[in-house]
C-alpha cells in the first residue's frame, strides 16, 4: 500500500435523484481486510441495480459501499490477510457489494476471476455482475437443459445479451422479447432463434407459435407488471419462470390457478445481498464451467458504450433510455 496514492476518485451520489446526482468525489483508497484484495479499477460495468441505488429504492447491504457500481476489472495492488487466490500485479474481473464507480475498488478475493486473453478490460468490466446473474437464475435456479426453450425478456439488455449466449452455448433453443426491430437483429445475429418485439406482437402467442403450441420451458423475467400471468400463459406444463427485477411493476394481478393447474415453478433471485460463500460457490462453477468458453471466445459480452468515469451520469442518462443493446461500461 506504501506506493498506493491516498486519495482517489470516484462518483458518489449526492442524493437519490437522476443521473444529475452521480458526482465526482475525492476520498481516502481504501485498505483490503481479511479475504479482500484490493483492485486499481481499469473498467467498471453500468447495470439496473446501479440506477435503482442512484434513485434511492435500493440501497447497499450493510457493511458495503455506499458507492455505486457491482462489478470491475483491473489489476490487484494490495491483498489482505488470508487471500491466497490473487496475487499483486493479477489482471482479475471480479463482483463487489459497491464501490465499483471509483479509482481503486475492494473485492473478495474469492470472487474474482482471471481475466482470459480473449478479453479486453473494457470487456472483462461487463462480465461479473452479468454473468452471476444469467449463470444462477438460468442454470442454477433456473434448471436449463440442453434440448428446453428458454424465453429471455429484454433479450437486448447485458442481461439478455449474456443469457441469449450462454444458453445457446449449452444446447437450448433462444426466444427472446426485444423493443424494436434493432434490437432484434442483434439478438438474432447472437445466435437467439426468435426475437419477438413485443410493441407488435404478442410473445403469448408467438411463444406458443415456436413452440408447437408447448410453450416454453424457462422463462427468465426482468419485467414483472403484467408479465407476470402472461408468462404463466406462455410456460410449457412444469415451466419454470425465475424473476430477477420488475422492471414494469413489483405487484399485479394473477390467476394462480394457472399455476396449479400447468404445475409451475416460480421462483426469483437477487445477487447483492447473497452471502460471500454463496457468491464464491458461484465464481468457482462459473470457472469450471463458463471460463473455458470465455477462454475460447465462444462468449463474450456485447458492448454498446463506454463513457469516461467522470461521465457516469452520461453513462447513466444512455442506461435509462432503454435503446442500448449490450452492455454499458465506465473506463477508469
Amino acid at each position: 500500500m506504501e506506493n498506493l496514492p491516498a486519495q482517489m476518485t470516484v462518483i458518489g451520489i449526492s442524493k437519490p435523484g437522476g443521473p444529475e446526482v452521480l458526482l465526482p468525489e475525492t476520498r481516502p483508497v481504501p485498505k483490503p481486510g481479511p479475504g479482500e484484495i484490493l483492485i486499481k479499477v481499469a473498467a467498471a460495468g453500468v447495470n439496473r441495480p446501479d440506477v435503482a441505488q442512484r434513485s434511492g429504492v435500493y440501497p447497499p447491504p450493510p457493511g458495503a459501499s455506499d458507492l455505486p457500481g457491482l462489478e470491475v476489472a483491473g489489476e490487484v495492488v494490495a491483498v489482505g490477510p488470508g487471500a491466497a487466490k490473487h496475487k499483486v500485479g493479477d489482471k482479475v474481473m471480479s463482483l463487489v457489494a459497491g464501490g465499483g464507480y471509483a479509482q481503486y475498488a475492494i473485492a473478495q478475493d474469492t470472487q474474482a476471476m482471471t481475466v482470459p486473453p480473449s478479453l479486453s478490460m473494457l470487456e472483462a468490466g461487463a462480465i461479473p455482475e452479468t454473468l452471476m446473474t444469467v449463470w444462477h437464475n438460468v442454470f442454477e435456479r433456473g434448471g436449463l437443459k440442453a434440448g428446453e426453450t428458454i424465453l429471455i425478456h429484454g433479450g437486448s439488455s447485458g442481461i439478455g445479451t449474456m443469457a441469449i449466449q450462454l444458453a445457446k452455448a449449452f444446447g437450448a433453443k433462444v426466444i427472446v422479447t426485444v423493443g424494436s426491430n434493432e434490437k432484434a437483429s442483434a439478438c438474432l445475429k447472437l445466435g437467439a432463434d426468435r426475437a419477438i418485439n413485443y410493441k407488435t406482437e404478442d410473445f403469448v402467442t408467438e411463444v406458443k407459435a415456436a413452440t408447437d403450441g408447448a410453450g416454453a420451458n424457462l422463462i427468465l423475467d426482468m419485467v414483472g407488471g403484467d408479465y407476470i400471468e402472461r408468462n404463466y400463459h406462455a410456460a410449457t406444463v412444469e415451466g419454470r419462470i425465475v424473476q430477477i427485477a420488475t422492471l414494469g411493476g413489483a405487484k399485479a394481478t394473477v390467476n394462480f390457478a394457472l399455476l396449479m393447474v400447468k404445475r409451475l415453478h416460480h421462483t426469483g433471485s437477487t445477487l447483492r445481498p447473497r452471502s460471500n460463500t454463496d457468491k464464491a460457490a458461484m465464481v468457482a462453477a462459473i470457472e469450471a464451467k463458463v471460463m473455458p468458453l470465455l477462454r475460447e471466445g465462444r462468449i463474450k459480452p456485447l458492448m454498446d458504450s463506454t463513457f469516461p468515469l467522470e461521465k457516469a451520469a452520461d453513462a447513466h442518462r444512455r442506461i435509462d433510455t432503454s435503446e442500448h443493446i449490450g452492455k454499458i461500461v465506465l473506463a477508469v
